[in-house]
């Protein structure tokens, strides 16, 4: 099936698109990455549990992936400008409240679904159906660009969150965060003018599922590649998360320097930049399948590293841990996503690039609150380093057989 003629735009206003897609979803992923230090900050402040206080940044990744779908359903009506401005305003209020919340459950309401909605508006699946349509024969770089600000907001999200909790509390980094974010709405969504949908855009959807121009939900989930897109999602997030949330509390745990550890891992995230879009865009040119399961060894290797320290003097195994999760932090999201507009092109992607999305909110939600649990049960994070291991590779093997195209049934 052949996607859908993308409307005429100059090279340059493609190119810059593609930029302001990595600086709004920075923006949003900076935001919600910052929960690592907040978790910090709410174990010390409050006595939480790990569990307890994994358990909002666990119900924030299961609604960013059951809302997936509607953010994608909305963004082939809408456009993007719409949703970056909606989610923009929803993310505001939940940082606002967030400095005045005192109880637990407020951080299940205000993080886990009122800021994550927000941030899901801001996200891949806003970008992706817009930039598959310019970006054809690249399309994995240009897809790993964008995922790269997923790794690039995480890296520098934690120094900076840890510099503001010191210096204002957590209270007072919620509040100034809130006020920043509030000031980018309108200058961001004017990035994406232009880019809304045409007129009559759900008839035009209806005439090419119609003509054979483009696949249809229906069509996609009656294939096995749309429900191994989905397992490689949840081990993906599951595999991620056992170790992504907890990082600092383990190198604080084991006897590093707060300040010093954010440091160090915020370094190590920053190679995510260039080691999404290395490896998003050699997919372009080796397979998706064979660039991701690169990635996931190198992950692999990175999570073996902390399982090998065992004191704060070990800063080697501390920077090849950094280092090595870091560099493929997101490396799966551009080889996910380019596999799903490869495999399912048309009108419809955002929709079921959405549904296949919840895989990874079931498997990122769960892995971040089976680490805290099981830290809680044993006193280390060892069984969930263990745990993340084993879901990286299934998630190899998963992706790996991806390698035949679909064949499309009738409705």
């Amino acid at each position: 099936m052949s996607a859908p003629t993308a409307p005429s735009l100059s090279p340059l206003r493609i190119w810059l698109l593609l930029g302001a897609a990595f600086l709004t979803f920075s923006v949003g992923a900076g935001f919600m990455h910052s929960y690592t230090v907040f978790l910090v900050a709410f174990i010390e402040a409050f006595g939480w549990t790990r569990a307890d206080a994994s358990l909002a940044y666990a119900i924030s990744q299961i609604v960013s992936g059951l809302s997936s779908p509607l953010v994608g359903m909305l963004v082939d009506r809408l456009g993007p400008r719409r949703l970056i401005i909606g989610g923009g305003c929803l993310l505001t209020l939940g940082l606002l409240a967030s400095g005045h919340a005192y109880a637990l459950w407020h951080m299940w309401i205000l993080y886990g679904v009122v800021m994550t909605l927000g941030a899901n508006c801001l996200g891949l699946v806003v970008f992706v159906p817009l930039l598959s349509k310019h970006f054809v024969r690249n399309r994995g770089m240009a897809v790993s660009v964008v995922q790269s600000a997923n790794g690039f907001a995480r890296a520098f999200s934690a120094p900076v969150s840890t510099m503001m909790v010191t210096g204002l509390g957590w209270r007072g980094a919620y509040l100034w965060q809130g006020l920043f974010m509030g000031a980018l709405i309108v200058p961001l969504g004017l990035l994406f003018r232009g880019t809304d949908p045409a007129p009559g855009g759900r008839a035009a959807r209806r005439a090419a599922a119609v003509s054979g121009e483009g696949w249809t939900l229906k069509q996609a989930m009656r294939t096995p590649h749309f429900w191994l897109l989905m397992l490689v999602y949840v081990f993906t997030g599951l595999g991620s998360f056992l170790v992504a949330l907890h990082q600092l509390a383990f190198a604080i745990d084991v006897g590093f320097d707060k300040l010093y550890a954010a440091g160090v891992l915020g370094m190590g995230a920053f190679l995510s930049l260039p080691g999404v879009i290395v490896t998003g865009t050699i997919s372009d040119y080796i397979g998706r399948e064979l660039s991701a399961v690169l990635t996931y060894g190198t992950s692999i290797i990175g999570v073996v590293c902390a399982l090998l320290i065992t004191g704060p003097d070990q800063h080697l195994l501390l920077w090849l841990h950094s280092c090595f999760f870091g560099l493929t932090w997101g490396a799966r999201g551009p080889a996910i996503t380019a596999k799903t507009a490869d495999l399912f092109p048309g009108p419809n992607l955002g929709m079921i690039l959405g549904v296949i999305s919840i895989g990874t909110g079931v498997g990122a939600g769960a892995g971040a609150w089976l680490a805290g649990f099981v830290y809680d049960m044993t006193g280390t994070y060892r069984a969930a380093f263990w745990l993340s291991i084993i879901f990286y590779v299934c998630g190899s093997v998963a992706f790996w057989a991806l390698r035949r195209p679909p064949v499309a049934r009738g409705e």
